[in-house]
């Protein structure tokens, strides 16, 4: 209701028998609370101010109102909407996020998550299985799946920017590695994925020819030059898989010489 003489709008909860008095309008409802069940959730726009579980309100007794802002509930008792508040769409299921999928997130305020401050603009992934928690903070971007990383292949990838991977190692941006580890890999947020590599078969009759882009200790512990070419034969292993800083230069056959 709303009084024509402060133009002071009012909630009266039920169950009651309301009278109008004359100075008042009815302006909305009656109408049914809104019931969030278990593993749903619903946004409110413009949520009531509260201070220890008190709704607040001006010295007039207006409603003090969170102006343009959101708020996600979830679970609880019927609740009724203050004069001002909305439910923006429709109270919703949880998002269950399934094995080797994950949620693309993108900050567009400021908070901290488990002691780490998260700035708006940061993007990172919420890893299945699980049921994410939506936050006002935060908006789903997209759904990635994970990549499949079938026996004698690899994963080529490229660092977006600098962070820190999930083996714990520091990546510059633009620096590339390989990821050798068969099954599902789901990409993070600052890695991009250049190109899977499939591996070589090696046999006593044939060999691979490799020249090195820049110096560094192969998959075998031997440190290369930039420059150095040499051979891995079925000796070294039965399939080989060229390193980021390995150039294939083509396979060789061997010829067996006897006496």
């Amino acid at each position: 209701t709303q009084s024509t003489g402060t133009n002071v709008a009012r909630l009266e909860v039920g169950p009651q028998t309301f009278t109008r008095k004359d100075h008042e309008v009815v302006v909305f409802g009656p109408d049914a609370m809104i019931m969030i069940p278990p593993r749903h959730y619903a946004i409110i726009s413009n949520p009531v101010i509260k201070s220890e579980g008190i709704v607040q309100t001006e010295k007039s007794g207006q409603i003090r109102l969170k102006h343009g802002d959101e708020e996600i509930r979830f679970q609880q008792d019927p609740f009724p909407l203050y004069p001002g508040e909305k439910l923006y769409g429709k109270v919703s299921p949880l998002q269950v996020v399934a094995p080797n999928t994950a949620l693309r997130l993108r900050v567009i305020r400021n908070f901290i998550l488990d002691d780490e401050t998260r700035n708006a603009g940061d993007e990172y992934l919420f890893e299945g299985p699980g049921t994410y928690i939506p936050r006002v903070e935060v908006q789903v971007v997209e759904i990635v799946k994970a990549i499949i990383v079938k026996p004698n292949q690899a994963l080529r990838l490229r660092a977006k920017k600098f962070f820190t991977d999930k083996r714990g190692l520091n990546r510059k941006a633009g620096e590339e590695w390989l990821v050798l580890e068969s099954g599902g890999y789901l990409p993070d947020v600052n890695e991009e994925v250049v190109q899977t590599i499939e591996a070589y078969i090696l046999t006593d009759k044939k060999a691979l020819h490799l020249e090195s882009t820049n110096t560094f200790t192969d998959v075998f512990g031997k440190t290369r030059k930039a420059g150095e070419q040499w051979l891995v034969t079925h000796d070294d292993a039965e399939t080989h898989i060229p390193d980021v800083y390995e150039k294939v230069i083509g396979e060789v056959k061997i010829t067996t010489l006897s006496s």
